[in-house]
């Protein structure tokens, strides 16, 4: 079993090369808010590898163990960019006036509970860590992160994102990071970054699918639904049922993710394509999990959890590897019947080898 050491990375919701494409906009309205979220977002990656390197830091005293129950602290940022902020509101409190707040609050609630119930796993890191949120951060700020420690998200501009509070899916993607850390720590780079965002699109769909009660087959399979504003010609962020197609707008462009091997990305931007990439394990998911048929986070869900928790997992892990390791959780767990059979299936619609890798042949594509 390899031990994974936690080294936490930033991991934002809309990638850096979707807000440049923004930043160059010739509207003001959009520009200006773009620039200003990259600027943010290149300061907290600092700050994110500043505390990697110094070690992180131990959790405060007097915080509860583990439990049944999540531990979250709501703070509200005030448009500015100091972390925490001033505390809103703590586990067990009423709802307050702001829908943000209460958003947050319920979101954070939703992970909990959907990896508690459905995978026996207490909190992001298995052992009640405490889930720490701050919303209302900066002006105009378009985006939502995980920075290693806590959520944070921004209120958007208004003119191509809303509040980034809206869709659960959001809250249960960036969390899922925290848990990626934790178990895994997928190296934020090329298909292995892609497979870390694969994993915050899967259980983030998951959360969604859970609180709502829907089955694969009635899931609509968007990440970050409800979070475009209403001049934008798009859909979502990104579509696991067919990536490529959440937007396609005069501004934001078109969404340029991959639904096969064969039209996978090599670009130097977004740390090799983390988020543009991910279209591909994104597919294998849904075209495994409707297969399949019932609820989502059961039998497909289940054998991406008993991979991505496993042990066997590496941290430089490509497709193909993961690819291999889901067909033989799927064969441990349930035997050689239709769940691998609809794996096998899966990853050769996309694209992705998963028989032993060839000699001669480095890519096990």
């Amino acid at each position: 079993m390899t031990v994974h050491p936690v080294h936490p990375v930033f991991c934002t919701i809309v990638p850096p090369h979707l807000l440049d494409r923004l930043a160059r906009s010739g509207e003001a309205a959009v520009a200006g808010p773009a620039r200003r979220t990259l600027e943010r977002d290149a300061a907290q990656r600092t700050r994110r590898r500043l505390t990697t390197v110094a070690g992180t830091p131990a959790a405060p005293s007097g915080r509860r163990g583990p439990s049944d129950r999540p531990h979250r602290t709501i703070s509200d940022a005030g448009h500015r960019e100091h972390l925490p902020g001033r505390e809103v509101r703590s586990e067990g409190e009423d709802p307050v006036r702001d829908a943000t707040v209460n958003r947050a609050y319920a979101g954070l609630g939703a992970t909990f509970e959907l990896f508690l119930k459905a995978y026996s796993r207490n909190s992001v890191d298995g052992s009640g860590l405490p889930l720490d949120a701050t919303v209302h951060y900066g002006e105009d700020y378009g985006n939502a992160f995980w920075d290693g420690e806590r959520m944070v998200f921004g209120d958007g501009d208004g003119e191509i994102f809303l509040d980034f509070t809206i869709p659960v899916d959001v809250i249960g993607h960036e969390l899922t990071h925290g848990v990626t850390q934790y178990a895994a720590n997928l190296e934020y780079f090329g298909q292995s970054g892609a497979l870390n965002e694969s994993m915050s699109d899967v259980f983030g769909s998951l959360i969604k699918q859970y609180a709502l009660g829907q089955t694969a087959a009635e899931a609509d399979w968007l990440i970050g639904a409800g979070l475009l504003a209403p001049r934008v010609s798009g859909v979502a962020l990104r579509s696991m049922k067919a990536p490529g197609t959440a937007y396609d707008d005069d501004v934001l462009g078109k969404d340029p993710q991959p639904a096969t091997m064969d039209d996978y990305v090599r670009t130097g931007s977004d740390n090799g394509g983390v988020h543009i990439n991910s279209g591909i394990p994104n597919r294998a998911f849904h075209l495994a999990a409707t297969s399949l048929g019932g609820h989502a986070w059961e039998r497909a869900g289940q054998i991406w959890y008993d991979v991505l928790t496993g042990g066997e997992l590496a941290s430089d892990a490509d497709f193909a590897d993961f690819a291999r390791l889901t067909v033989a959780a799927a064969r441990e767990r349930y035997g050689t019947g239709e769940e691998h059979e609809a794996l096998k299936k899966a990853w050769e619609e996309v694209g992705v080898e998963t028989a032993e890798r060839k000699a001669g042949d480095p890519s096990g594509t």
